[in-house]
């Protein structure tokens, strides 16, 4: 059972910077996407940064060179990062990873993500 676990939220000024982690146990899949979404209060969930099995990345444009998306592995287990720089409020939301066990046609959109972890909370601060 695969099993998605977020941490690395927190408060920070505009301008300021996190990194979020994701561990994705008995996550092995030889081909496979995983992806950072958001969502805000009051507004719908949206993709921020995906990868996949060939280290390809996508970025929303909101967040493209701002924020960087990378994975690492063992053989149990796969995390995913998120290092987020030059935050602004606007970035303030709750921050969830995703995992598909294939390679999705289209990495921000979340139908295509078998599986989801709880989520962090990030703050920005003006």
């Amino acid at each position: 059972q695969v099993h998605l676990v977020e941490s690395g939220g927190g408060s920070v000024q505009s301008g300021g910077s996190l990194r979020l982690s994701c561990v994705a146990s008995q996550y092995t899949f030889r081909k496979h996407s995983l992806a950072w979404f958001r969502q805000a209060p009051g507004k719908e969930r949206e993709g921020v940064a995906a990868v996949n099995s060939f280290d390809g990345t996508f970025y929303a444009d909101s967040v493209k060179d701002r924020f960087t998306i990378s994975q690492d592995s063992t053989s149990t287990s796969r995390t995913l990062y998120l290092e987020m720089n030059s935050l602004k409020p606007d970035d303030t939301a709750m921050y969830y990873c995703a995992a598909a066990a294939h390679i999705v046609s289209y990495p921000l959109e979340g139908s295509n993500y078998n599986w989801w972890g709880q989520g962090t909370q990030v703050i920005v601060s003006s």
